[in-house]
């Protein structure tokens, strides 16, 4: 009797220069779906890689019963958009999302994340206990001025569902930070612990920015926060004014302080200004541009 799962599950996983690593990953993952579920798919996404990993992914899966997607991409194009790249070509009933293929957890999480999101989850988080700190800094700003009723942090991979996909989809063609726009999706969501620690992602300031502005309330609340200070501080120059005029005989005619309320009066235009620059410019991109990775070919690999 096959007690096997009847639901479709797509493993989406990114790959760059990751030739030591992936034949180990992809070994562990596809025997962990072989041995739940009855259909499933891996999807490989190949960011320009120039280390001989496609081909030992290639090598790899000669024998392999389930079929294998790689997306070639046309050049390199970070982990978020290439996995953009690969959610839409997963047609599985839930997708697991892997950013990077280093194992630093037990495979059975795979499995242990799936029967969470068979008790009502949409999404499901599967985090480290240990992070950077400047991955906690990120996430506690991120968490304060939040929208979601759950809380985002460093992730080793997720678990989202076809309902979670597509509302996120209907929200934007576009998703910046996929991690961002789960939590801010109004659906349930589940978070799978384990202890170890996080993988360092770099280049990751761009996207930081963006998804702060995108799903918090963060930029409106510094200008908010810029715009006081500049109240207080014309306050208090009209009330050293007053005071010098009413006890000291004549105001001060004094050039520094002139120039420090200038100054700072100028930095805090500015840096509104630019938070307002931010918004306008990412409203364009998601607005006209609806599809942002670029793909250079699609290769099928199947027994």
């Amino acid at each position: 009797m096959n007690n096997k799962e009847k639901n479709f599950v797509s493993a989406v996983f990114y790959l760059h220069n990751d030739a030591e690593r992936v034949v180990p990953f992809v070994s562990e993952l596809n025997a962990q779906l072989d041995a739940h579920f009855d259909q499933y798919e891996l999807v490989a996404v190949d960011d320009n890689c120039t280390d001989g990993t496609v081909d030992k992914l290639r090598e790899w899966a000669k024998g392999l019963a389930k079929p294998l997607t790689i997306l070639h991409m046309s050049l390199r194009q970070g982990t978020e958009q290439c996995m953009n790249a690969g959610l839409d070509c997963a047609i599985g009933d839930y997708v697991l999302e892997f950013d990077s293929v280093e194992m630093q957890y037990e495979a059975g999480l795979i499995w242990q994340a799936y029967e969470t999101a068979q008790r009502g989850n949409d999404i499901v988080s599967v985090r480290p206990s240990h992070s950077s700190r400047t991955s906690k800094w990120f996430y506690k700003i991120f968490n304060k001025y939040s929208r979601s009723a759950y809380e985002v942090s460093t992730d080793a991979f997720r678990l989202v569902s076809r309902r979670a996909i597509n509302r996120v989809h209907a929200i934007s063609d576009n998703l910046p930070y996929r991690k961002a726009a789960y939590a801010t999706s109004g659906l349930k969501m589940a978070v799978l612990d384990f202890e170890g620690y996080a993988k360092t992602e770099n280049d990751r300031f761009d996207l930081a920015v963006n998804s702060l502005v995108l799903y918090t309330d963060a930029g409106y609340k510094i200008s908010l926060g810029i715009a006081e200070c500049m109240m207080w501080l014309a306050l208090a120059e009209l009330l050293y004014t007053l005071y010098i005029y009413l006890f000291g005989g004549y105001p001060v005619e004094g050039w520094t302080t002139t120039m420090f309320v200038l100054t700072v009066g100028f930095a805090g235009v500015f840096a509104i200004l630019s938070i307002i620059i931010k918004y306008l410019s990412l409203l364009v991109d998601l607005v006209f541009k609806k599809q942002k990775y670029m793909v250079e070919s699609i290769e099928k690999i199947q027994k």
